[in-house]
């Protein structure tokens, strides 16, 4: 039963390089708007934070359709983009990747800002107060303290990347071995009469994988947890 073909294995692959490419710039994006949001003040903070999270209540549909504008070759940011960089989103990969960014980060900074606003400001102070810089500051104690949160966020948007369908398919179109992700794949053979059995496979291989994700998620914020509260 869980024998691939070609082109089950290609989707697979295809969800697993997406999702993983997506963790990497979601880290450091997601690391950065979560700190903001829980130690600045600034004039919109609240109109940042709902930006960050519409794209849980909108639909995918939408935000492919939004991205596709600003985005695609011909978009008001990606027609400067690919002109410049030679990069194109609209119909590739790459905005795979884009899409599952846009949808996982409010996951990412949610996770992350919790963790952040859970510090304790005194360790900070103590830190500054002993002549450690802002930046040491938050490179050896913050940073390190938020890790839980990190590897949580980082896991759940995993997932999330890992099982995007509305925005990937409005975005970069269902093109095999290019942009057909595990969802896309499986929205194709249940649009295909006679090909239950390979969905049924994908939809079993999707829910392995997410399952594994917040497992080991769980686990190693878990870890994490112990030895930080070991160190105290």
């Amino acid at each position: 039963m869980f024998l691939l073909t070609e082109y089950e294995s290609q989707a697979l692959l295809l969800s697993i390089k997406v999702s993983l490419y997506a963790i990497v710039w979601l880290i450091p994006i997601g690391i950065f708007l979560a700190w903001l949001l829980a130690k600045k003040q600034f004039v919109g903070k609240s109109v940042v934070d709902s930006i960050i999270h519409l794209p849980l209540v909108l639909p995918p549909v939408v935000i492919g359709y939004l991205l596709l504008v600003l985005m695609g070759r011909q978009g008001v940011i990606g027609q400067w983009v690919y002109q410049t960089f030679g990069v194109s989103f609209a119909f590739n990969w790459k905005g795979a990747v884009l899409a599952s960014i846009v949808v996982a980060l409010p996951l990412m900074v949610r996770a992350v800002r919790l963790s952040f606003e859970s510090v304790d400001n005194k360790l900070e102070q103590a830190a500054s107060t002993l002549g450690a810089s802002p930046l040491k500051v938050f490179f050896t104690i913050t940073l390190p303290l938020t890790l839980p949160g990190i590897i949580t966020g980082s896991m759940l948007a995993f997932a999330r990347s890992l099982g995007e369908f509305g925005a990937t398919i409005s975005f970069v179109s269902n093109i095999p071995g290019e942009t057909q992700t595990i969802p896309l794949a499986m929205y194709t053979f249940i649009e295909t009469p006679g090909s239950e059995l390979e969905a049924m496979r994908l939809c079993a291989i999707s829910i392995v994988i997410a399952l594994g994700s917040l497992l080991v998620s769980e686990w190693l914020a878990k870890q994490c947890t112990r030895r930080l509260g070991a160190k105290r």
